[in-house]
């Protein structure tokens, strides 16, 4: 989900910026730039600093991929593991 549209910046970096130490909105905007242009995301990247409705929720990231086993004609090629998509689990 994107918290500031205006800069591309997604709920993952926002998280991910307050894991690594962001503790104030002007962190945020040194790290991200988030609420830096229109300022309309500023109260939603607050949300997530530490006291806010989602500080501390817990993200895990979980891969998931395709697994390519080589036909009995492909000479060389053994296995391999293509990775496909990343999806968040949150909890509230």
């Amino acid at each position: 989900m994107f918290i500031c549209i205006c800069n591309a910046i997604t709920e993952r970096q926002v998280q991910a910026a307050v894991a690594d130490g962001a503790s104030s909105m002007a962190d945020l905007q040194g790290q991200l730039g988030v609420a830096t242009s229109c300022g309309c995301c500023a109260e939603t990247a607050n949300e997530y600093l530490p006291g806010g409705r989602y500080a501390g929720q817990a993200t895990v990231t979980q891969e998931a991929g395709a697994v390519v086993t080589a036909a009995a004609n492909d000479s060389g090629l053994t296995r391999a593991v293509t990775p496909m998509v990343s999806v968040a689990v949150r909890r509230a």
